[in-house]
């Protein structure tokens, strides 16, 4: 995809290992703040988003490197427990915890 201020480019693996999240960041430029979705077992600062209807466990406390936990739902954490509905609440959680302000 391109436009007038951006372009992306799209690599199709083909059968190759799914390149590592370190190789992945390679080709960003440089920036002050990367969000992540996925890479679940990458050794970095995590925000777990978590909602009970998935059925599924949480990656939380047996991660290290889960930072907070953001769900709709109680959750027994000794993290801070954020509101998966308050974006601003969770941005504001982000700037603080990477002391970007």
């Amino acid at each position: 995809m391109t436009s007038s201020r951006r372009w992306v480019l799209m690599h199709e693996l083909r059968g190759t290992q799914e390149p590592t999240f370190e190789e992945q960041v390679k080709h960003l430029s440089p920036c002050d703040l990367l969000i992540v979705e996925g890479f679940k077992h990458a050794p970095i600062p995590k925000l777990e988003v978590w909602r009970a209807v998935t059925g599924e466990g949480l990656l939380h406390p047996q991660d290290p490197h889960i930072v907070a936990v953001a769900s709709d739902t109680k959750v027994d954490t000794k993290l801070p427990l954020l509101d998966i509905n308050d974006d601003a609440g969770i941005a504001e959680f982000i700037v603080k915890h990477l002391k970007l302000a």
